[in-house]
């Protein structure tokens, strides 16, 4: 069971004939799509790929996408789902380092993997994946499901890589997270503790799918026979509409997401009496937001916390726990992330010497169990720094845990913003602001926003001689790097900035007068 191929072999033999996937109209039944994606396989191997070679994919959620992540792992493949808000510097740097030879895109992002074709040497294949009829002369995904099926019987082990995911890298550039059988298996089970679901339930896909929040519960939910319901893109009426019309039932979003709804103007004349849980992970919630979210939404709000390289589950608090500690006015409980998923380990280690912190006291999150990441590739020295010789994985997030085993973050990884419920490496975006002639120095922090929870901020320091507007450089960093990423807010300076005694940026003193109180 420790291969990605059980939860559809689990589902097609115990409810063949239930609905398994719902997109736009379109309807699947686990009959159905593991026939597809037995006919995917079968054409993905007449392509000429192989055991172990990396398939990435560019394009926005469907029920294209909930077939990439159950067939194609499961048929020996690797998967390598690429962040389509990336810029196409970015995602051409995360191809040739994944070594993918194939690459499927949508309508919508199918121009930017041709220009991917042209300028990653190993990319021998390009795949349409949209509904909509191919161009002339190239595959489709279509042509690849309705091909003679090749059964799912591939040699796999626990340790067979399965998906390759990147996220920010503290150098500056991409790191992947390799995932293997075991770790999305495990976590598969982790989440059907954490966010308990059934054969009943009917998970709405809202989140983007190229993410962790949006495709932790694939396998979970595959496993129990339950129905995926596609949101092909966020928008908190249509959020809503699918919710109402399809009765869904689950979901897992991020906080501005929720904000996004309990806001919106239709709430209160849709019927959400279905929507029986919601898991909400990415970053911390405001307060203020789980308590209008316990008083307009009828769902359960489980807070989850994670990452990348646990799979992503980690903790989640317990069922009914915010909307009693919001009428209890329990605003401690409420700042916690949970408590340890089972078969998740979480400890809280001294900064300095790494030995257990006692509890309350402030240290680095270390994590374990199978979900753990096998390492980054091609990244030894950041795997050794990540990774210890007994299993535990040094998240860099700052936090405490009380007696009760609740974790608490107080601090996020070092220099990492995150706007959006996306994640930003500082180091990533000074690069792209060193990129311009003008600048000297640059630093940049994440400063609070009401939307967004951080805005990437930068201080920026201009060459003798030089002029530089704010507007010249947002857009100078445009070419490099998401939009997400890119300054909200630049601050142009002429006077060095503060520095320590080994001559590295203050930047506490910078965000200090942004974060007082």
């Amino acid at each position: 069971m420790e291969d990605l191929g059980w939860p559809l072999r689990r589902a097609v033999r115990q409810g063949a004939g239930r609905e398994a996937v719902v997109d736009r109209g379109r309807r699947l039944s686990y009959a159905d799509l593991g026939r597809r994606i037995a006919g995917a396989n079968g054409g993905l191997r007449r392509l000429g790929l192989a055991n172990g070679d990396v398939v990435a994919v560019l394009a926005g959620n469907s029920l294209e996408y909930v077939e990439f992540w159950l067939g194609i792992p499961a048929s020996g493949f690797v998967l390598n789902p690429l962040n389509f808000r990336l810029a196409e510097a970015e995602l051409e740097f995360i191809v040739n380092d994944s070594g993918a030879r194939a690459i499927i895109a949508d309508a919508r992002f199918f121009p930017v993997a041709e220009r991917l074709a042209a300028l990653c040497p190993k990319l021998d294949h390009l795949i349409w994946a949209d509904i909509d009829s191919a161009p002339g002369g190239v595959v489709s995904w279509a042509d690849l499901v309705d091909s003679e099926p090749a059964e799912l019987d591939v040699d796999l082990t626990p340790d067979t890589l399965a998906a390759i995911s990147y996220t920010g890298g503290t150098t500056g550039l991409p790191k992947g997270v390799m995932q293997s059988h075991r770790n999305l298996v495990a976590n598969a089970h982790h989440v059907l503790i954490g966010l308990p679901l059934s054969g009943a339930d009917r998970f709405l896909h809202a989140a983007p799918m190229f993410h962790a929040a949006g495709a932790c519960n694939v396998f979970s939910l595959t496993s129990h026979g339950g129905t995926h319901v596609v949101l092909p893109q966020f928008d908190p009426g249509e959020f809503c509409s699918l919710v109402e019309r399809e009765r869904a039932t689950a979901t897992v979003i991020v906080p501005t997401m929720l904000a996004a709804i309990v806001n919106h103007p239709t709430l209160g004349g849709h019927d959400l009496g279905s929507w029986r849980t919601m898991g909400l992970g990415a970053s911390p919630p405001p307060l203020e937001l789980l308590a209008r979210a316990v008083e307009v939404l009828p769902c359960d709000i489980r807070q989850l916390y994670g990452a990348t390289e646990t799979s992503p589950h980690v903790c989640s608090t317990p069922a009914g726990a915010i909307r009693r500690w919001v009428i209890e006015g329990n605003q401690d409980r409420l700042r916690s992330c949970g408590v340890a998923d089972i078969g998740v380990e979480v400890e809280i280690h001294d900064l300095v010497d790494g030995t257990p912190c006692a509890d309350g006291e402030v240290g680095e999150v270390w994590i374990r169990g199978a979900n753990v990441m096998a390492g980054y590739l091609n990244r030894p020295e950041e795997t050794a720094k990540a990774l210890t010789g007994d299993g535990w994985y040094r998240s860099g997030d700052l936090g405490s845990m009380d007696t009760d085993g609740y974790l608490y973050l107080v601090d996020r990884a070092k220099d990492m913003i995150i706007t959006g419920g996306e994640n930003v490496y500082t180091t990533e975006v000074e690069n792209a602001i060193y990129r311009h002639p003008a600048v000297l120095e640059a630093a940049v922090f994440g400063i609070p926003d009401e939307r967004w929870g951080e805005a990437v901020h930068a201080v920026v320091v201009t060459r003798p001689g030089s002029s530089l507007e704010a507007d010249e450089l947002i857009a100078s960093c445009r070419q490099y790097i998401a939009g997400y990423k890119v300054p909200r807010t630049i601050e142009i300076r002429t006077d060095p900035l503060p520095k320590s005694g080994a001559n590295k940026i203050l930047k506490r003193d910078l965000r200090a007068p942004f974060w007082g109180g």
